[in-house]
């Protein structure tokens, strides 16, 4: 370990930046659809010990300060921007969708967006260093650095929290029930401290031995943690079943729609037709069609028209739906008042068997470059512009909200990303009884995007202790319990229905009640331990 280590700390130029860039690479491999997060107690470790190659500064020298900073941020840049390159390397596929308008932004928008990602892990690392310190105190001061950088990530210009590194520990179902508690952000704390805790077993230097308790006993500990974290889990599950709404009986239809072949005005009466078809088929003995159903549910921006503005499809989808059932689907919606330009919104409408739409909800987190163009004045000078299909850019609407659904408990709905941000999917003073997150990863094709996607949704049941419904135009659609296991789910690239029961919520969990409260005050007892820790030194 010593020999491995000091190698490591004493790369310099070209060869240190590769090895942070490849360490970075390998650990987007601990993210869905590989899940191998053991990679990460090799590739943390590795950070540490270039993080110790700045060397020690000089009391009183700024100048050497400054540099060791900056030799942090850039290790911290290229391993982040190794991270994201290839775990965001699916970002490239809606590129392709309109190749002869979007193939050439392709090359830009895949290096672009991980370079600028990559600013967060640069800035912890070298916070981290300003404060390092012997020993597994350094190990603290990282993690908490890197958690609250990614904090700031998912939060700063609307947020991006897409592969916290907490994920990585998700992927088990017992771990995962952590964030119950203490939500996503504190598991990234957690993850942090536990895969970087390897590092500690080395010695500081060549010239600097440390006693055999100095060396185990921050692993140690580490290691206790990660088997009480897997008990707790375990014995949450094992405690409790999912059980179910009486009386729901949800089918959703997953129409398979090429994102190519969606928005050409010729495909517009098959693609309908496929939504009523799906809708009713017979897929067993107990389910031969609607009439078996209570509520169906079609993904986001479902039908390649405005659905309110059609009189025909509206008599379609009466005459499809018996009195008792709701229908649930995505739509675009227009807006217009006194002879003003026309508003366009990604919506969700609930529908009753008459044909009357009984409940509106617009989207309120609308993707940047995606259905919208920021500075749109400008960049529209240089040839960009936005992906979603619209005569102008989405306007926000107000959420998240609980929007009643005739016949089932009130639902927070959602669509698309909306579902990746902590704390931020339901109305805190008015708690729904499901999440319904309706969404079209046609996209990204059959890639790491959408499998990443149904894992974030994954945990946002854990965190609210809500069931989630997802619809996906082309997968994976997914029926999930209050405690993140997947029940049913209709996998990418397939035309289905999902048919099934509507998991009950549970009791509202810590995280429902206290948001990231938990995770700031593991921040601070971190530090304050790290700074102990450093006392006894």
């Amino acid at each position: 370990m010593n020999v491995l280590a000091f190698r490591i700390i004493v790369l310099w130029g070209w060869r240190r930046a590769a090895l942070a860039a490849i360490s970075g690479a390998v650990s987007a491999l601990s993210q869905a659809p590989f899940d191998i997060y053991p990679v990460l107690f090799f590739t943390f470790p590795v950070l540490i010990w270039l993080l110790d190659g700045v060397g020690q500064s000089r009391a009183g020298s700024s100048g050497q300060k400054r540099k060791e900073f900056w030799s942090a941020f850039w290790i911290g840049w290229y391993f982040g921007f190794g991270y994201f390159l290839t775990g965001l390397s699916w970002i490239g596929a809606a590129f392709l969708v309109e190749a002869e308008v979007f193939a050439w932004m392709m090359p830009f928008a895949v290096v672009l967006l991980p370079a600028g990602l990559a600013i967060f892990p640069a800035l912890a690392c070298a916070t981290a260093r300003l404060l390092w310190g012997p020993g597994f105190s350094r190990i603290i001061v990282f993690a908490v650095a890197w958690a609250g950088f990614e904090w700031v990530r998912g939060t700063i210009l609307t947020g991006f929290p897409w592969n916290t590194i907490g994920y990585s520990f998700s992927a088990n179902e017992a771990i995962s029930q952590s964030v119950s508690v203490f939500g996503i952000y504190a598991l990234s704390l957690v993850t942090v401290m536990i895969s970087a805790a390897p590092a500690a077993l080395a010695d500081d230097g060549p010239k600097v031995k440390r006693s055999r308790r100095e060396k185990f006993g921050g692993p140690l500990l580490m290691l206790f943690v990660f088997i009480s974290l897997w008990g707790f889990g375990t014995v949450r599950l094992i405690r409790n079943e999912t059980s179910f709404v009486p009386g729901v009986s949800l089918r959703i239809v997953q129409p398979n729609i090429k994102q190519s072949e969606k928005w050409k005005p010729e495909n517009a009466s098959r693609i309908f037709s496929r939504y009523l078809e799906l809708s009713d088929i017979a897929t067993s003995p107990k389910r031969m069609g609607i009439g078996d159903a209570t509520h169906l549910i079609w993904p986001e921006s479902a039908l390649p028209f405005l659905l309110e503005e059609r009189s025909d499809a509206l008599s379609a989808i009466a005459a499809l739906l018996p009195d008792n059932v709701t229908l649930i689907t995505g739509g675009i919606r227009r807006s217009q008042s006194g002879g003003q330009k026309s508003t366009y919104f990604n919506s969700i409408f609930t529908m009753k068997g008459n044909g009357q739409i009984t409940g509106r909800y617009d989207k309120f987190h609308l993707v940047p470059f995606g259905e919208y163009l920021p500075l749109e004045a400008w960049l529209k000078k240089l040839g960009l512009r936005k992906f979603v299909t619209a005569p102008g850019s989405f306007a926000s609407g107000k959420g998240p909200v609980s929007l009643p659904v005739d016949g089932a408990p009130s639902m927070s709905p959602l669509i698309c990303y909306e579902i990746i941000f902590p704390g931020r999917v339901t109305d805190k003073n008015d708690r729904p009884g499901w999440i319904v997150n309706l969404t079209n990863d046609a996209w990204f094709g059959d890639s790491a995007g959408p499998r990443q996607h149904l894992q974030q949704a994954r945990i946002r049941a854990i965190e609210e202790g809500l069931p989630v419904v997802r619809a996906a135009n082309t997968g994976i659609s997914a029926i999930i319990d209050p405690y993140g296991r997947i029940l049913n789910q209709l996998s990418l690239n397939r035309s289905g229905v999902i048919d099934g029961s509507l998991p009950a919520e549970i009791q509202p969990t810590y995280f429902s009640r206290w948001g990231n409260l938990p995770f700031l005050f593991m921040l601070i007892a971190a530090l304050f331990s790290r700074i102990m820790w450093r006392r006894k030194k």
